[in-house]
């Protein structure tokens, strides 16, 4: 397999760490930018940039392509945002990218109630700026991270690509849904193979504060309460990230037999799993009992979430199929070793 030269933007984040990792051991060049932002713990962000070979002191420097020498091995990391157009810019110059991956963006349904104008300029403007640079520097291939979020309440499941998802539940289901307009777009006028991912509540090591599997297993760890929304009545399909990495590999790296420009996926484990049940499933891997609180269904949330992922194993002849049980283990393993 010919190596390439890969731009990742939020390389300092859950997916784009991994999928950092996972393209350098591969042997391919990897750039990965990220703005460091404090959303969520920082040293969590460090920490994984650690991993890839970035010291920290490095990876907290502004910087621009010409300055930037924080290379270990194929990894290489600038610290810059994806709205500003000009640095972006200049970093599709120095580096002539054979393939970019979009995974920066700002995360978490329910944050975005309150901070909607941060979200407009990260997911949307960032967003355009990436599209007009890979429009400006002729690059034949942007994968990007969408959502299942786009998909609102909708009671037809399993979850299709080809759905109506024209009622968003929040302003970060907005974003995503307007990222697969913007991209249509920049296919049909400028012949850029564009290609959506639907990720579907991921999970894993290195995972984000926020997310359910780290908000649980850190209350069960120090004795607290568990907040369970809609009375754990949700249902989500959760998808390990290994599985997700595969997916952003495949997609990124090999041609399908799909030869349309624009194409959009589900990228789930196509398995629903009752909230209670998750868990229950968390409480046995660390041997203890939950204290449950019951909380009402919260602004912004979808009763369930459901992928049909047909049309990505007829394409890419991949199935996300991590069990629940091996994922949660080995998330509850770096949990331990990390803390």
């Amino acid at each position: 397999m010919k190596t390439k030269t890969i731009l990742v933007t939020g390389a300092a984040g859950f997916i784009g760490f991994h999928l950092s990792k996972r393209l350098s051991e591969l042997g391919h060049t990897v750039i990965g930018i990220d703005n460091i932002n404090d959303y969520y713990d920082i040293n969590l962000k460090y920490n994984r940039l650690k991993c890839l070979g970035v010291k920290r002191n490095k990876a907290s420097e502004w910087n621009s392509p010409s300055s930037s020498n924080f290379k270990n091995s194929l990894f290489t990391f600038i610290r810059t945002n994806i709205e500003d157009t000009n640095a972006l810019s200049l970093i599709f110059k120095t580096y002539k990218f054979d393939l970019v991956c979009h995974l920066a963006a700002q995360a978490f349904v329910r944050s975005s109630l309150e901070h909607s104008n941060a979200y407009l300029d990260s997911n949307i403007v960032g967003f355009l700026n990436v599209l007009e640079c890979c429009r400006k520097f002729k690059i034949p291939r942007l994968v990007y991270a969408s959502s299942s979020s786009v998909y609102g309440n909708t009671s037809e499941v399993p979850f299709q690509e080809t759905a109506k998802v024209d009622r968003p539940l929040s302003m970060y289901a907005v974003s995503k849904k307007t990222n697969e307009l913007m991209a249509h777009a920049y296919s049909h006028l400028y012949g850029i193979e564009t290609i959506g991912l639907r990720f579907f509540t991921v999970y894993g090591p290195w995972g984000r504060p926020d997310m359910a599997l780290f908000v649980f297993t850190e209350s069960l760890l120090k004795r607290k309460p568990i907040n369970i929304n809609n009375h754990g009545n949700h249902m989500r399909d959760f998808t390990y990230i290994d599985d997700i990495i595969k997916s952003a590999e495949l997609t990124l790296l090999n041609k399908s037999n799909n030869k349309n420009l624009y194409k959009i996926y589900n990228i789930g484990n196509n398995n629903p799993v009752k909230l209670l049940d998750f868990v229950n499933e968390i409480e046995i891997t660390t041997g203890l009992k939950s204290e449950l609180k019951m909380q009402s269904l919260q602004p912004g949330d979808a009763h369930q979430t459901w992928a049909s992922t047909n049309a990505f194993m007829k394409d890419y002849e991949f199935q996300p199929k991590t069990p629940l049980k091996t994922g949660i283990d080995t998330f509850y393993q770096w949990y331990k070793s990390y803390y």
